[in-house]
């Protein structure tokens, strides 16, 4: 059932579309009143004309060059009120068929559709109630719409802003993005991940050009970490729209020089320096896995398991962060899911599954090789 409010709503909406289309059916009769006008302004004009050229303050050639001017519009205006005013009747006759299509045919023939597209017997979903219900991870609006409550409510929760920034973006909301970064980076403090997420935040919102506020916040991300390649590549983007190709070469030649062949983002950037005529430079070699050597296993034997413990998952936090920017290797990607299981952290192995696996969608024999590493979890891979 539709409430109250709503049905006026609708019915308001509905008068003003025909509003907007009955609108134009009265202008005829002010195009002639103000054709009137005009016709009467020329005329004043014709006078006045006169009295200069009689008194001397305009010379004759002048006075006569503006009365053919004025005579000119004068017979403009009068072409223009005849045809405004020819067949009377047959115009009468379009406008009220125009009148009655508005009015009739526009809202019968909308019911009609709806009756027939729609979906009448749907009940009603109120916000409210979506909103009090228990969460479903397919609403992703509701869920957006909870963690803005939380934050409304907790205007400091800088986690919450930096989880709901990505999510702006995916949802096609970049300026709420850019912005909810700019909380994120207000609350937990500057950092070149958050610094060039929000600089690509901006460029998005600006359809692609690197505006001075992102490259803003692409330098200040360069300055925490030289080797971020996101605000690297923008920059060398700015320099590119700018106009400075050369700029644009060096920066993308310097970043391509430092990036192993296993980072995906190397053929987009390969293919923005052959763009403004750079050469590709050879890839850097991939950076070895970090692992304890026998000094490191020495060193944890003399360790309180609490220690150990914490070598430990430093280990394999940076072995997590160097597969989030080299994601093609398959063999940290083992383990990385068997550290995972061996600690205890199921739900961190199945992110990792999962990102692995969506890396590798196009591999079957990575792919088994992941099957076999879940099933090789102490839970079997499963819950």
């Amino acid at each position: 059932m539709i409430s109250l409010p709503l049905f006026t709503a609708l019915a308001l909406m509905t008068a003003v579309a025909a509003l907007a289309v009955l609108w134009p059916l009265s202008r005829a009769r002010t195009l002639k009143a103000t054709r009137e006008a005009d016709l009467a302004v020329y005329r004043d004009q014709l006078a006045e004309i006169a009295r200069d050229a009689k008194s001397g303050r305009l010379p004759a050639a002048e006075a006569e060059a503006a009365r053919i001017e004025v005579a000119r519009r004068m017979l403009a205006a009068d072409a223009a009120a005849d045809a405004a005013s020819a067949d009377p009747a047959v115009a009468g006759r379009r406008r009220r068929a125009a009148a009655i299509f508005a009015l009739l045919f526009v809202p019968v023939c909308a019911a009609a559709l709806y009756a027939v597209m729609g979906s009448p017997s749907l009940p009603g979903a109120p916000l409210a109630e979506r909103m009090a219900a228990a969460p479903d991870r397919s609403d992703v609006a509701i869920l957006v719409r909870r963690v803005e409550e939380h934050l409304q409510k907790n205007p400091n929760d800088g986690q919450g802003y930096e989880i709901l920034a990505p999510i702006y973006l995916r949802l096609g909301r970049p300026e709420d993005s850019a912005r909810a970064y700019g909380e994120a980076i207000r609350i937990l403090g500057p950092s070149a991940e958050r610094l060039s997420a929000r600089g690509d935040a901006l460029v998005v919102a600006a359809d692609g050009l690197v505006t001075a506020d992102a490259a803003k916040a692409f330098a200040a991300a360069l300055a925490l970490n030289p080797n971020e390649p996101r605000a690297a590549y923008f920059l060398g983007l700015a320099a590119e729209q700018d106009g400075r190709a050369q700029d644009a070469a060096r920066i993308w030649g310097d970043l391509l020089a430092r990036t192993p062949a296993s980072a995906l983002y190397r053929p987009m950037v390969a293919e923005a320096l052959a763009r403004v005529g750079g050469t590709v430079p050879p890839a850097a070699p991939s950076p070895a896995t970090p692992g304890p050597n026998a000094a490191d296993v020495n060193a944890a034997a003399q360790m309180s398991p609490q220690d150990r413990n914490a070598m430990v998952r430093g280990m394999v936090e940076r072995l997590a962060a160097r597969l989030d920017q080299e994601p093609n290797d398959i063999d940290g990607w083992e383990r990385l899911i068997r550290a995972y299981g061996v600690l205890g952290d199921k739900d961190k192995a199945d992110a990792a599954l999962k990102t692995a696996r969506a890396a590798f969608k196009d591999d079957p024999a990575a792919l088994a090789r992941l099957d076999a590493a879940e099933k090789a979890l102490p839970t079997g891979g499963k819950g």
